[in-house]
């Protein structure tokens, strides 16, 4: 009786709905790699040919770093694609690079995560010490090459949003913790107490930030980033009514 009753509740928490005529294609980790980028959307925009309805087009975070094309990566999610509405999320690098133009000394950890590669891709020169004076020099030059709409871009993304019973994030929630009033360092953090947890979450978490060789799919979470950075292989996840499938560069 109790297994037949654990099954039936499965059931019933894994049928999660979009709106009615609406598709979102979730978009996970770009890490500056504009030809899976292209290379996805040519594939999005195909499949959403002849579809009448709304389709969202939701990017997951994590434009900039380790790929060559940040700077390229941001001019292609602003410009949109016709016939979408386009919803960007804020990612945990994006975070970092904020934080390092209020903080240059943060360098010292921005480096490690594809600092010198985002630099590049605006045409500044990684600092060649490790010390307070070239930090302070690669921010002033990184303020100067940053289009201004990039710095807003950047500035206003939202940490997470909600389409019928799911919720987009970058990397997770916080099990236990409503969604209203999850912390942001979670949601661009948080690795194993959201990825090992079978917590209902009140709405499937579709996210990123957590590379996984294919797409993943629990009853309580979707994640989609396949290291783009490395593998070349960029992943969305397509949500209409109560499927879930998948696309990939």
């Amino acid at each position: 009786m109790f297994s037949w009753l654990r099954g039936r509740l499965g059931r019933l928490k894994s049928e999660r709905t979009l709106p009615p005529n609406t598709r979102v294609y979730a978009v996970g980790d770009v890490h500056g790699c504009l030809g899976p980028l292209n290379a996805l959307l040519a594939k999005i925009e195909a499949d959403a040919t002849g579809f009448v309805g709304a389709k969202v087009l939701v990017y997951l975070g994590d434009y900039v770093d380790r790929g060559p094309e940040s700077k390229a990566v941001i001019d292609c999610v602003l410009a949109g694609r016709d016939g979408f509405e386009t919803r960007a999320i804020r990612g945990n690098h994006d975070q970092t690079l904020l934080d390092f133009l209020q903080d240059p000394n943060l360098f010292r950890e921005w480096r490690d995560y594809g600092a010198r590669e985002t630099l590049m891709s605006y045409g500044v020169v990684p600092p060649l010490f490790d010390n307070e004076q070239a930090f302070a020099v690669a921010r002033a030059a990184l303020l100067t090459a940053m289009p201004q709409r990039h710095l807003d871009f950047l500035a206003q993304l939202p940490f997470g949003f909600e389409i019928g019973d799911y919720y987009f994030v970058h990397a997770g929630v916080r099990p236990g913790v409503k969604l209203a009033q999850q912390m942001p360092e979670d949601l661009l953090w948080i690795r194993d107490d959201f990825l090992l947890s079978g917590a209902d979450f009140g709405k499937i978490v579709v996210h990123g930030h957590t590379p996984t060789e294919a797409p993943v799919r629990r009853a309580n979470r979707i994640g989609v980033d396949t290291g783009a950075y490395v593998t070349g292989r960029l992943t969305a996840a397509v949500l209409e009514g109560t499927d879930c499938r998948f696309l990939s560069s």
